[in-house]
């Protein structure tokens, strides 16, 4: 089964069974929340549509944005990605993962950022057979 890893430089923390989720996030400075889906294979994390609730500095909206229910909708041509890294700091505050409709934060799963951890990364990887959203500790 594949699922979603969460760590450092290989170095598996968390794992999650799921081969689909939204990754969410608030922008530090303006406030304003961007959420991207991914569908997860062996090739690594696929971005599906993203979506922005509004614009401010340094977020201009991609060109064929559609905006529908209060956010812009859009979507990249990337290809896989493998791992998928992210700056996490407590002034910049946390992701939010969301797996099947329910959202929590990263640190659910590997506590809180920390200055001395400031990133961490998710990668598609083959599930242990006992792993049902393991914490484990960094």
């Amino acid at each position: 089964m594949i699922g979603l890893c969460i760590g450092l430089a290989g170095a598996v923390w968390a794992q999650e069974p799921t081969a689909d989720f939204t990754l969410a996030w608030r922008h530090t400075i303006e406030k304003i929340r961007w959420e991207e889906d991914y569908h997860l294979d062996a090739e690594g994390l696929h971005l599906g549509e993203a979506r922005v609730r509004g614009s401010g500095a340094g977020m201009e909206i991609p060109d064929g944005a559609v905006l529908r229910n209060g956010s812009w909708h859009y979507r990249r041509d990337l290809p896989a990605l493998q791992p998928l890294r992210l700056g996490r700091t407590p002034e910049a505050g946390d992701f939010e993962l969301c797996v099947a409709g329910a959202c929590r934060p990263l640190s659910h799963w590997i506590g809180p950022p920390r200055l001395n951890q400031p990133a961490v990364e998710l990668w598609s990887c083959a599930m242990r057979a006992e792993a049902r959203g393991d914490r484990l500790q960094p």
